[in-house]
């Protein structure tokens, strides 16, 4: 993989849509912009409620016609997440769940 080009000296910054991964969120805002509606954009916690299930769950959510799935990985101090995070990380890491088998 090659490095985007730098910009002249002097000039404006690179885009975050310089990569492939931001080109593609990009589009998904713009193709729920264009139906008038808003990004539906579920968030996964790998490992919740165990590992086979957060896949099965990331699936179904692309099956149902998410626009993007986001893929929280497990910590131990997941304080500004809220409650609910707060649960279900704790959740995922009680059944062993990893960084390594999260990716």
């Amino acid at each position: 993989m090659t490095a985007p080009e730098r910009p002249p000296a002097g000039g404006p910054a690179l885009s975050t849509n310089a990569t492939a991964g931001a080109r593609r969120i990009a589009a998904a805002f713009a193709g729920a912009r264009a139906d008038g509606r808003a990004a539906l954009i579920p968030y996964v916690v790998t490992g919740y409620p165990d590992a086979d299930a957060s896949l099965a769950i990331a699936l179904a959510a692309i099956d149902a016609g998410a626009d993007l799935v986001e893929i929280g990985l497990p910590y131990s101090d997941p304080l500004a997440d809220g409650t609910t995070l707060q649960r279900a990380s704790a959740a995922a890491l009680a059944a062993s769940a990893t960084f390594d088998a999260s990716l």
